[in-house]
């Protein structure tokens, strides 16, 4: 059976230490360790990770290598951000979730995971950001938070 990839953004590996949201975070990373899911790391995730408190940091660096697959910020992921920008989805201010959302759709992630209501997990961002998507020639994307793919049977 083939993992699902998903395109995790930096504040699910922070939410592991976060009180509100450790438990789903967790039980992800835990999804991710049993090969159920396939962890998609941009270079704008890398960097972001790379400023992170060394907990969080170590959360990435334990994920089973077989389960990560690193993608670039290319010139058609950077082009397709500042569509998003262009389009009024996201503020200037917001480069890099607008990279993290471009990296994911042109990469062709399953999904993308995040705890970013304000700019990323939002009703009227995700439909701002799949308008982009389906005029430039992409498809559209799902984006969750860990909390709705969190499949508490599978603990049992």
């Amino acid at each position: 059976m083939r993992k699902i990839r998903v395109y995790v953004d930096t504040s699910v590996f922070g939410g592991t230490q976060d009180e509100e949201f450790a438990e789903e975070s967790q039980r992800f990373f835990k999804q991710v360790q049993k090969g159920i899911f396939a962890v998609i790391l941009s270079e704008q995730t890398l960097r972001e990770l790379s400023r992170s408190p060394d907990s969080v940091q170590a959360v990435w660096q334990d994920l089973p290598p077989e389960s990560v697959e690193n993608i670039p910020i290319d010139d058609e992921v950077a082009e397709l951000a500042y569509e998003y920008i262009m389009a009024k989805v996201l503020g200037e201010a917001s480069i890099g979730d607008a990279l993290h959302v471009a990296a994911a759709t042109v990469d062709g992630a399953d999904l993308i995971l995040s705890w970013n209501f304000k700019h990323i997990v939002n009703f009227n961002r995700i439909r701002g950001f799949n308008s982009v998507n389906i005029r430039m020639g992409y498809r559209a994307m799902t984006i969750l938070s860990p909390k709705e793919v969190s499949d508490e049977d599978e603990e049992r």
